[in-house]
C-alpha cells in the first residue's frame, strides 16, 4: 500500500513541479528499491514487507533530524529548514505515532510478555516492540524509558 501512494504521490509532484516533494520522494523510492534488490537476492522473495518500509522511513526521519542539528549548530538554518520539510514529507507515510502513555503501556506488556526481568533482558524487550510498533514508536525513547524501568 506504501510503495502504491508513494509512486502515485510521486507522479503528483512531478505534475505540480514541487522540488523539495519530488526529490524526496525520489530518495525514499530509491531506498526501497535498493533494500528490495538485498532482499531479492539474501532471500529470493519479491521484495520486503510493508514494516520494513516503516523501518527505512523511520531510520531516514532520524538521518535528517541528525543533519537538521549539525545545520542548526553550524548556522546553516536554510539547510536545517530544508531537512524538516522532507521530514514532514516522509513522516506522513507513517502511521500515527504512540503518545507517551501508550509507549509506557506498549513497554510494560512487552516486558510482561516476554518475562523480562532485568536490564540484561532489554534485547528481547527491544525485539518485541520492534515486531509490533515499527513506525510507530521512536525506538530511542523507548529504550531510555525502558533502561528506566529497569531501574
Amino acid at each position: 500500500m506504501i510503495r502504491e501512494r508513494l509512486s502515485g504521490d510521486l507522479k503528483e509532484a512531478i505534475k505540480a513541479q514541487d522540488p523539495t516533494r519530488i526529490s524526496t520522494l525520489r530518495l525514499i523510492c530509491a531506498a526501497i528499491k535498493d533494500r528490495d534488490l538485498n532482499t531479492r537476492s539474501d532471500e529470493g522473495s519479491g521484495g520486503m514487507p510493508e514494516s520494513e518500509i516503516l523501518g527505512i522511513l523511520a531510520q531516514m526521519i532520524r538521518q535528517r533530524e541528525s543533519s537538521a542539528d549539525a545545520y542548526d549548530e553550524a548556522g546553516q538554518v536554510d539547510m536545517a529548514e530544508k531537512e524538516r520539510a522532507e521530514i514532514e514529507i516522509i513522516r506522513s507515510y507513517l502511521p500515527r505515532q504512540l503518545s507517551e502513555k501508550e509507549v509506557r503501556s506498549a513497554i510494560a506488556t512487552a516486558i510482561h510478555d516476554t518475562g523480562a526481568a532485568s536490564i540484561r533482558d532489554m534485547g528481547k524487550v527491544m525485539a518485541h516492540l520492534k515486531a509490533h510498533h515499527t513506525g510507530r514508536m521512536d525506538f530511542a525513547r523507548a529504550c531510555a524509558c525502558l533502561k528506566n524501568s529497569f531501574g
